[in-house]
């Protein structure tokens, strides 16, 4: 064989390995969710009991007037005893009318609810929650502490669920079910209450089966005393992931994390691709910091907790390097149709049949955990990986059809060469949509905005504009960006169902 032949079976078994890293988090994905019918077995329930410790709930707040008031009343009208609640609103010197509303309910509930101002604002939740935290841990009241935000509602029932696990003093911490709530729902808040089906009641049931869970949801999370006391009592304040890190941190103490679904708390999400950007950019560096400081942790297996385990390992990986697979293995697809290898058409294939059906099987299986939310939002359920995707999925299944059959519908007959180029643009679709989603930011910002960014969206798809999103974070990493904490603009629409 000479040098020629070396060099081309060579770069084709490269190719071939980075087309073929598109299977890993389709195969991490589906079997964390081969999982999820386990949590009928595996689970904390037979170890909890009815458990009514005092509860401190802290609520961060800046310019919160709009909804702070509500927010106070709502705690107090939950299905706990009002005698084991006090609500600490911790006011980040704010600007508005948020810290004269809190006066006003204190002086209604002086038992129940107690107002801290901070006069230096806008370092971040982690200092303000830090600020309450430390008040709260001079006496000895607090038996658990409540972490939440200052415009998300609890169903009634949800703090008594979630303090039912810390009945079992192994437990550290329990997060709650985070679900869109707001009143007037448009396409991005659909695609977000998807994505939080997906995410919290299907994967993070599988963590609990997995026995290590990744974040706690940064306004529901419940922590017993010793908990917080063994982490250092405070929240971490140098990244802007300090909810993930604090559930790390749980675990690596010794103590579960629990998930509680059933506990369910509604909360008011960006209605604007550049706010959801800036909320989501501040989750994926978080991430970075996360992924770097327990680097000791990854893979590694230990007696006291479950996140060295390998499928825990993938699913953090295959979502937190998505972008990274997505290019890969599109420059491996494309190496191949250059190469004119066999393997070319065969791999492309394998990669969009599996995540056809990985995806079919998600979709079912992840809509059945919530009903109500899956049934209000099915269009978007259905249009979740965008319709350009979409249409490769079908590619790939039925070849014939959109290559033949369809042209032919028209009147056409595609040269040999166009076929070439059609193969080329499929190809490239995986990182390309996520250009198409950072066009949609762009639109939004134009007088067509209202209707360009939705149809970019829908076109490249919801899962594009997050990996766009987190390869952002990337860029802003490797140029070490100063990490700013944007704080999401809530406005009150969020409302009981």
């Amino acid at each position: 064989m000479d040098v020629l032949s070396v060099l081309a079976w060579t770069l084709t078994i490269v190719c071939v390995v980075l087309a073929l890293t598109g299977l890993v988090p389709v195969v991490a994905n589906f079997v964390v969710f081969l999982m999820i019918p386990f949590h009928a077995f595996i689970n904390h329930y037979r170890d909890a009991k009815p458990y009514l410790p005092r509860v401190a709930i802290v609520v961060p707040a800046w310019n919160e007037g709009a909804v702070i008031g509500a927010s106070i009343d709502r705690l107090l009208r939950l299905d706990y005893p009002r005698d084991a609640l006090r609500i600490v609103v911790v006011d980040d010197a704010s600007t508005d009318a948020t810290p004269d509303v809190v006066r006003e309910w204190q002086a209604r509930y002086p038992d129940n609810v107690m107002l801290l101002r901070r006069e230096k604002g806008g370092e971040g939740k982690a200092h303000t929650l830090n600020h309450g935290i430390r008040e709260i841990l001079k006496d000895d009241w607090m038996e658990a502490l409540l972490i939440m935000d200052a415009d998300v509602i609890y169903l009634p029932d949800s703090l008594r669920r979630m303090t039912r696990h810390l009945a079992d003093p192994a437990v550290g911490a329990v997060s709650a079910y985070i679900r869109e709530g707001s009143a007037d729902r448009n396409y991005l808040t659909k695609f977000i209450g998807v994505e939080y089906v997906l995410s919290q009641p299907a994967s993070r049931r599988a963590q609990n089966v997995l026995g290590a869970q990744a974040c706690l949801a940064g306004g529901a999370q419940l922590h017993s005393r010793d908990n917080l006391v063994a982490i250092g009592g405070q929240i971490d304040t140098s990244s802007l992931a300090e909810d993930t890190i604090t559930t790390f941190e749980t675990q690596l103490h010794g103590r579960r994390v629990v998930f509680e679904p059933h506990a369910e708390v509604l909360a008011e999400e960006p209605r604007a691709i550049e706010g959801l950007w800036k909320q989501r950019l501040r989750w994926a560096r978080g991430n970075a910091t996360v992924t770097e400081r327990y680097r000791k942790v990854w893979f590694r297996r230990s007696e006291n907790h479950h996140l060295g385990g390998v499928m825990f390992g993938l699913e953090w990986f295959s979502l937190w390097l998505l972008p990274v697979i997505m290019v890969a293995s599109s420059v491996g697809l494309v190496g191949l149709l250059f190469l004119h290898s066999e393997f070319a058409t065969t791999v492309f294939r394998v990669l969009w049949i599996s995540a056809a059906l990985a995806y079919l099987f998600v979709l079912i299986l992840g809509s059945l955990t919530d009903p109500h939310t899956s049934r209000r939002a099915l269009g978007h359920i259905v249009l979740f990986p965008g319709i350009a995707n979409m249409l490769v999925m079908l590619t790939a299944l039925f070849p014939p059809v959109t290559l033949v059959w369809l042209p032919g519908l028209f009147g056409v007959t595609l040269s040999e060469q166009a076929l070439f180029v059609i193969t080329l643009c499929t190809y490239v679709w995986i990182p390309l949509s996520m250009v198409v989603a950072w066009l949609a930011r762009k639109a939004e910002r134009t007088r067509a905005g209202r209707w360009l960014a939705p149809t970019l969206v829908y076109l490249a798809g919801y899962g594009s504009l997050l990996c766009a999103i987190t390869f952002d974070s990337y860029v802003k990493e490797l140029a070490h960006a100063e990490a700013t904490w944007d704080k999401t603009e809530k406005v009150g629409r969020v409302a009981l169902d």
